[in-house]
């Protein structure tokens, strides 16, 4: 994997430090996070964030374990690191950091106060959540180090504050319980019971949420680390908490194991491969439901569109064609009306998304061909005629082929159907009403991927070949326009007048969604040079493509400021680096070179997500990356266009 690591220049530098976060996933959903310096910025940072039995509602408990070296002089230094509210920093710990490094996906941290050295590993105990905390003396001594166990017990959404009931913390041996929730185990535990008031989050606060809470401080752990080698070692988990974890170094020493095992079976080419092997591996857990994927870290749980997007990368180039087979079976028996629920993210089960399930019509016909599994071509091929159908007669939200001309349209009021669904106080900003570029190549895609399914396994594909190519010729003849690039969206309501009223007029704004109609499998189009290099030299930047070329009337070059000021920005010039796939592909069939144009994601591995791709990135050079640092597609696509 490629090296990341950093010294006391970004270490103990504030902006540097924090711009950098790393992640622990626990295989489940639920992970440990933090950043390089150790100041936590985000609600959503801690070292033991619980998810449910669905992967997508999560809990923080554990939010810290602050060490402080108390030196046989009784000088005392302390090397946690805290924002308050009232703008101190305090302590800070990072200032005496020299070195960080991420080993096989593991953080580690070397403090060194005069010539002592004490080193922090962190890792989690896959399929199961529980986190493992070492620190080890590593020259120096003899001293002794205590942890201060920081928690609270909340939504990963929220906060929690003081003015409500403290954390029930119940000592038990070798630690003690919170909550009823989780469990701490360590040495000579100290209860205290102590709220620290006013944490401050500030990446929260530039996103124009409420970036402060209150913070229980349960007690502290202390030991002393006589000679170097010592190690003082705690376990914090949920679940089963009569169960204890093996030692902390022994969980350290499987995820090594585990995780230098997922980059083996992925047979990556070369570190950059490697290192995005593991990255992919986050997004893979285990649910009451089976397998599923994690959309994005910290905030995202399962996302249809993005599962079925980033599947060939997240499965089929990593050694998981079985558990990908077990999750497309899964998600097949539960469509309905010939859909895919979009997410349950937001408490209840949406089915408001016209791509996801052609995406998911794309992953299973990527799947049989790449893992040569004809048996799951039959076996789903009763669930995929269902999509076509419902698809052919209409179904939710206006989803439905046109009669007119086998193109497929949509749009409700109030939604936003495709990929680019972003609202700002409830009304949808790029709602694309009518009839999408991207969603009539998946269509066309689609019905090709049925037609040779159905011929794989021996039966009729019915009306598929006829509606296939009826929308070949149509989408053919429609979405080029006079522009030099294709159409976005056409039929689309005129500005001037309702969802659903006349006349219709046909968008031509230059936006990446038309790389679908020549990257796909079985795509509408052969590659046009010149469309290609239009679309590369107004969108293209060094961590993937704009969402919308500058100079167009809704053009907005920063992802910044409050939720309004971001879901409006999100997808008008907002970056998205899983459209490097989509582009790397439609350039290598037109016969171009690609390998200069991923550069950029590749250094930026090191930037913001360690080892990992982050959801957006501003328009605007320089480009700095915003939303999840850590995201499935971006990972599962970026990881697909280096096959180029």
């Amino acid at each position: 994997m490629i090296p990341i690591s950093f010294g006391p220049q970004v270490c103990g530098h504030p902006e540097a430090g924090t711009a950098r976060e790393w992640l622990v996933p626990d295989g489940r959903g639920g992970y440990a996070m933090g950043t390089v310096s150790g100041l936590r910025t985000r609600r959503y940072h801690g070292l033991l964030v619980v998810a449910d039995d669905t992967g997508a509602n999560r809990r923080v408990g554990l939010v810290g374990l602050d060490p402080a070296v108390v030196f046989p002089s009784g000088a005392h230094v302390r090397l946690g690191a805290h924002e308050w509210a009232s703008g101190d920093v305090d302590p800070r710990g990072y200032e005496l950091l020299e070195r960080f490094d991420l080993v096989d996906g593991l953080p580690r941290w070397r403090w060194r106060i005069g010539d002592v050295v004490i080193e922090r590993e962190i890792a989690m105990t896959y399929g199961r959540s529980c986190v493992a905390v070492v620190h080890r003396l590593v020259t120096g001594g003899p001293v002794h180090l205590s942890l201060a166990a920081v928690c609270t017990w909340r939504d990963a959404h929220g906060e929690r504050r003081a003015d409500g009931p403290a954390p029930h913390v119940e000592p038990v041996a070798g630690g003690a319980v919170v909550e009823s929730a989780f469990r701490l185990a360590g040495p000579d535990w100290e209860p205290e019971g102590q709220w620290w008031h006013g944490a401050h989050h500030r990446a929260e606060a530039a996103r124009g949420l409420n970036p402060n809470e209150d913070l229980w401080y349960a007690g502290r752990f202390a030991a002393t680390l006589d000679r170097p080698g010592a190690t003082v070692q705690v376990l914090a988990w949920a679940d089963d908490l009569a169960d204890e974890p093996p030692p902390a170094v022994e969980v350290v020493a499987a995820a090594r194991r585990r995780n230098r095992s997922v980059v083996a079976a992925a047979k990556p080419a070369d570190n950059v491969d490697a290192t995005l092997a593991l990255a992919a591996d986050a997004f893979v857990v285990a649910t009451a439901a089976g397998p599923d994927v994690v959309a994005g870290y910290p905030w995202f749980g399962a996302w249809s569109r993005d599962t079925m997007t980033a599947y060939e990368g997240l499965f089929l180039t990593t050694g998981r064609a079985d558990e990908g087979r077990e999750l497309l079976r899964a998600y097949a028996g539960r469509l309905s009306e010939g859909m895919l629920a979009n997410t349950a993210d937001t408490g209840r089960v949406e089915y408001n998304t016209a791509d996801a399930t052609l995406w998911f019509l794309h992953a299973v016909g990527r799947h049989v061909e790449v893992a040569g599994d004809p048996d799951l071509a039959a076996e789903l091929l009763p669930a995929l005629r269902t999509v076509v159908d419902t698809h052919l007669t209409g179904t939710r939200y206006g989803i439905r082929v046109d009669p007119t001309d086998g193109l497929l349209t949509q749009g409700a009021p109030g939604e936003a159907l495709t990929w680019m669904d972003a609202r700002v106080y409830g009304v949808p900003v790029t709602p694309r009403a009518g009839k999408p570029v991207e969603v009539n190549a998946l269509w066309i895609n689609g019905l090709a991927t049925v037609a040779a399914l159905a011929e794989l396994a021996g039966t009729d594909a019915g009306p598929v070949p006829v509606a296939h190519a009826r929308a070949v010729e149509s989408f053919r003849r429609r979405f080029p326009s006079s522009s030099g690039w294709l159409h976005d969206v056409v039929d689309a309501p005129a500005p001037t007048y309702p969802l659903g009223g006349a006349p219709h007029h046909d968008d031509d704004h230059l936006r990446p969604n038309q790389l679908l109609a020549w990257s796909l499998p079985h795509a509408p189009l052969a590659p046009d040079r010149r469309m290609l290099q239009a679309v590369g030299a107004a969108l293209l930047t060094p961590l993937g493509l704009r969402s919308l070329a500058p100079g167009s009337h809704d053009y907005t070059g920063q992802h910044r400021g409050g939720p309004a000021d971001r879901d409006g920005a999100y997808h008008q010039g907002t970056v998205w680096p899983w459209l490097i796939g989509p582009y790397a592909e439609a350039m290598h069939r037109a016969g171009l070179e690609i390998g200069e144009s991923l550069i950029g994601i590749e250094s930026h591995l090191p930037e913001f997500g360690l080892g990992s791709v982050s959801e957006t990135a501003d328009g605007q050079a320089p480009h700095a990356a915003t939303g999840c640092p850590f995201q499935a597609w971006s990972v599962a696509e970026f990881r697909r266009a280096r096959r180029f």
